[in-house]
C-alpha cells in the first residue's frame, strides 16, 4: 500500500490516502502511519485520515436501516444464528461502558466502522453514534499522528 502512495504525485497521493482511509477494513491505525512514512505532511495526513474514516461512519449512519435489512436477510439465507466474536466483544464493552466506551475502544478491538454498526444495532441514535465516533476518531487520529511523527523521527525513518 505504501507503494501506491509513493507512486502518486502531489495531490494524488492524498487522494489515494483518502480512499484507503475510507475503505471499510482500514482504520487510522494503519492509514496515518502509512501516509507519514510515505513522506506526506503529518497534519494533512491526519485530516485526510480522519475525513476518510468518518465518511464511512457517516454513510453507515445514514443508510443503517437499509444495511441492517440486507445483513439480516443475508444471515438468514446463510443460516447464521450465532453472534460473531467481534459482535460478542462489542456487546460486552457496550454493556459495561456504553456508547462512549465502545466508541473510544473501537479502533483497538473491532474498527470504527464495525463499532458504529454495532452501536446502531444495539439501539443508539444515529446522532449520538456519529458524535462519539467523531470524538473517538479525532482522539486516535491525533494520537497516531503524534506517535508516528515522533516515533518514526526517533527511529530515523522519516
Amino acid at each position: 500500500m505504501i507503494e501506491w502512495i509513493q507512486q502518486a504525485d502531489g495531490i494524488w497521493a492524498y487522494i489515494v490516502l483518502f480512499l484507503l482511509a475510507a475503505a471499510p477494513w482500514l482504520d487510522v491505525f494503519l492509514v496515518v502511519p502509512l501516509g507519514i512514512v510515505a513522506g506526506l505532511s503529518p497534519i494533512a495526513v491526519a485530516v485526510i485520515g480522519f475525513a476518510g474514516n468518518f465518511l464511512l461512519v457517516l454513510l453507515l449512519g445514514l443508510f443503517f436501516k437499509k444495511f441492517s435489512n440486507w445483513r439480516n436477510n443475508r444471515r438468514l439465507k446463510k443460516g447464521i444464528t450465532t453472534s460473531s466474536k467481534k459482535e460478542t466483544r462489542a456487546r460486552q464493552i457496550w454493556e459495561r461502558y456504553g456508547l462512549p466506551g465502545l466508541a473510544l475502544l473501537a479502533p483497538l478491538i473491532v474498527g470504527t466502522d464495525i463499532a458504529a454498526l454495532f452501536a446502531l444495532s444495539f439501539g443508539s441514535s444515529r446522532i449520538r453514534v456519529m458524535k462519539w465516533m467523531a470524538v473517538s476518531l479525532a482522539v486516535w487520529t491525533i494520537a497516531m499522528a503524534l506517535g508516528s511523527v515522533y516515533g518514526f523521527g526517533y527511529m530515523k525513518l522519516i
